[in-house]
């Protein structure tokens, strides 16, 4: 059989060794943003709950609303290509 070409897949190790349970503290889970503030999209390990994907990883972006308890990130993936994302804020950090 073939393996899996799923959307983690090969990347399990990138996204396990960086960060302990204990270094997850309250304050890096709840954090706020304002509309138009530069943010950095980091995917913590911790929780796998709509992690983003692994390619977006140090990328860094315009926070365009609030939605529930995440955030609209708009990434330019190009010069002429811009992405938006939905991150929640654990996964996110001031740039």
């Amino acid at each position: 059989m073939s393996s899996s070409k799923g959307l983690f897949s090969r990347n399990t190790r990138k996204l396990s060794r960086h960060i302990r349970p204990s270094e997850m503290g309250i304050t890096k889970k709840i954090k706020n943003f304002e509309n138009g503030s530069k943010v950095v999209v980091m995917p913590r390990s911790t929780s796998n709950r709509s992690v983003p994907h692994p390619r977006y990883k140090g990328r860094v972006g315009v926070v365009l609303e609030k939605r529930g308890d995440a955030y609209v990130v708009e990434i330019a993936v190009s010069k002429s290509t811009k992405r938006t994302l939905i991150v929640p804020q654990m996964h996110l950090q001031k740039a």
